[in-house]
């Protein structure tokens, strides 16, 4: 039985899917949405700003609100609480490090801009590879 579900969410509309999916197939678990900031490059847009904040965590969950809004407005919905987690960091990385204490993983099959994923690979098919518990893959 899947009790605790893990999806991670960007501003996308497959992230956004994925979130409806997990709630309207798994009423009764627990769902956490992970919302990754990149780490701070030149090459990854808002992140970039992340290097010259003070406090970078509460830089990450400014940049995390409106998506977190989003998905609890979805929640919202299906009369369902979810919990919302940000981090910082490679997004397939920090997913898989985080799998570990959930059932399953929930996430979209694409998402994030075009240069996001030519620069940093295509994330749902890391996770789907390297993940140590089953991963739904949501078009």
């Amino acid at each position: 039985m899947v009790s605790r579900i893990l999806v991670p969410m960007d501003d996308s509309e497959m992230s956004q899917r994925a979130l409806e999916y997990a709630l309207e197939n798994h009423p009764d678990a627990e769902v956490t949405v992970l919302h990754v900031v990149g780490e701070p490059s030149p090459m990854m847009g808002a992140a970039a700003g992340l290097a010259l904040e003070d406090n970078r965590e509460e830089a990450a969950e400014k940049l995390a609100a409106e998506v977190f809004e989003r998905a609890r407005d979805l929640a919202a919905d299906h009369d369902v609480d979810i919990a919302t987690e940000v981090r910082v960091g490679q997004p397939s990385r920090v997913i898989l490090n985080r799998a570990d204490d959930f059932d399953a993983v929930v996430i979209g099959s694409h998402g994030g801009t075009l240069a996001d994923r030519l620069f940093v690979g295509n994330v749902a098919q890391k996770v789907f590879r390297r993940s140590p518990v089953p991963v739904t893959v949501v078009r």
